[in-house]
């Protein structure tokens, strides 16, 4: 945040003190220090949030809103851990699959709930259940 002030860099500023905004109110509400884990699920879910503001604005005709929260999303994922690849993720995927013997789409649950904790804050979970639900055959 020292940097961003220095720097007069007023969206990186505004977008930092947003997310220890909403940090703090966490820890306000559950009484006590937030862990890692914690913290990077608040991290995605303000990207997830800005996701789909983007989409509004888009829909809106406001490019100009629109690319401000893209710009803000690009700071935001540097607060992430590494990425998984989409390629490795579908690996993944099939191997759970095949490892639950999952093979409906009613089994889409089950894949979900051994895939999602395991990627938490890596991968975006709309692209995890896309992958699982294309490799369902849905």
């Amino acid at each position: 945040m020292k940097g961003a002030m220095k720097s007069r860099d007023a969206l990186l500023l505004n977008t930092i003190r947003s997310l220890i905004s909403e940090i703090k109110n966490q820890e306000i509400d559950k009484k006590k220090e937030l862990d890692d884990e914690t913290i990077v699920s608040i991290v995605a879910s303000q990207i997830k949030k800005r996701k789909e503001s983007i989409a509004l604005f888009d829909k809106g005709n406001r490019g100009d809103l629109s690319a401000k929260e893209q710009q803000e999303i690009e700071i935001l994922e540097k607060y992430l851990p590494e990425q998984v690849s989409t390629d490795e993720l579908r690996k993944r995927v099939r191997e759970v699959v095949d490892e639950l013997a999952a093979k409906s789409p009613g089994d889409l649950g089950k894949v979900m709930k051994k895939l999602i904790p395991e990627f938490q804050g890596r991968a975006d979970n709309k692209l995890i259940k896309d992958l699982v639900s294309e490799s369902l055959g849905t």
